[in-house]
């Protein structure tokens, strides 16, 4: 009988889905959480093993002679060391493009929290501020307009693309600094080089994989070249930024805001930078984790295994 393996299932389903679905493959053993000690007692009679961010390495993967199959219940598979997977046959597949609306969204919840503070006033509101106002309404923050403000996009994959969709709705101009040809672009979308769009943008979101050429592209000459009053959103992965500059240009001044659902170390250090720096709004790498997106994640989870079995694999990485 094939045995199924989740090493990390809590972030996918911290218990609002049905994960029997997997049991028509054969046996299921289901762990919320793995720490690094227990991975290979845990794995080594697996022929499937379902991961998110566990880690396999080389050395790892190599006490695994039954392992037949990854599933990476993520986009991201740098968790895996795909080289040694393949020499030992291990099929790896991910899951592409299953959060695409929802981290969309997070940026546009990121982006108006900033220029509109709901949450601020909403929080003054409760402590009785509005009650005590001698006017109808009062001002703490500046509201900011966002209609023929310019957005930059950097990446223009399946979550760039959606966010540009947005932001042309919303009456933003949209530039991209992306690997595709002005042909290839959505309509409406400018494409731009790294320093007109980092010099020109009012917004700049971060959406391109992470790899050694893009980490911590955002550094202080990047910020050099930005706007004071620039907005900086990042969903993408937490090493694109050098948080020391973000956090370093945001006391001076060079900076308007950062927002981020990413960070370099998750949870992060209680020394973390950016969790003391003014002006910027953090959520806990929830941007993907929405009830819809974690629905599309386990049926497609689900559809690589089905098409692995039949020896037809889908989404493979390696």
């Amino acid at each position: 009988m094939m045995h199924l393996v989740f090493l990390d299932s809590f972030a996918m389903n911290p218990g609002d889905l049905d994960l029997s679905l997997f049991e028509r493959f054969g046996k299921v053993t289901d762990y919320p959480r793995t720490f690094p000690e227990d991975v290979l007692e845990r794995s080594k009679n697996a022929d499937i093993l379902i991961i998110n961010k566990v880690k396999l390495t080389a050395n790892l993967l190599a006490q695994l002679p039954n392992l037949r199959m990854v599933c990476v219940s993520a986009t991201g598979y740098n968790i895996v060391d795909i080289e040694a997977a393949a020499k030992q046959g291990i099929v790896v597949c991910n899951v592409p493009d299953y959060s695409s609306q929802s981290v969309a969204q997070m940026v546009f919840a990121l982006l108006l929290h900033v220029t509109n503070h709901v949450g601020f006033y909403a929080e003054e509101n409760r402590k009785g501020r509005w009650s005590m106002s001698p006017d109808f309404c009062y001002q703490e923050e500046p509201t900011i307009e966002l209609f023929g403000k310019v957005m930059g996009i950097v990446g223009m994959g399946h979550i760039g693309t959606s966010v540009a969709h947005i932001a042309l709705a919303m009456g933003l101009k949209v530039w991209s600094l992306s690997s595709k040809s002005q042909d290839e672009l959505p309509e409406g979308v400018q494409k731009k080089n790294f320093s007109e769009l980092f010099s020109g943008a009012d917004i700049v979101t971060l959406h391109c994989p992470q790899k050694s050429e893009t980490f911590q592209m955002i550094n202080k000459n990047t910020l050099a070249l930005m706007k004071p009053s620039s907005i900086l959103i990042n969903t993408a992965r937490g090493g694109l930024v050098d948080e020391l500059a973000v956090a370093d240009a945001l006391r001076e001044k060079r900076l308007g805001a950062f927002a981020a659902d990413v960070l370099n170390v998750e949870p992060p250090d209680s020394d973390c930078p950016l969790l003391q720096s003014p002006h910027v709004y953090l959520t806990p790498h929830i941007a993907w984790a929405s009830l819809e997106a974690r629905h599309r994640l386990v049926h497609i989870c689900e559809n690589n295994i089905r098409a692995f079995l039949a020896g037809n694999p889908i989404n493979k990485v390696c």
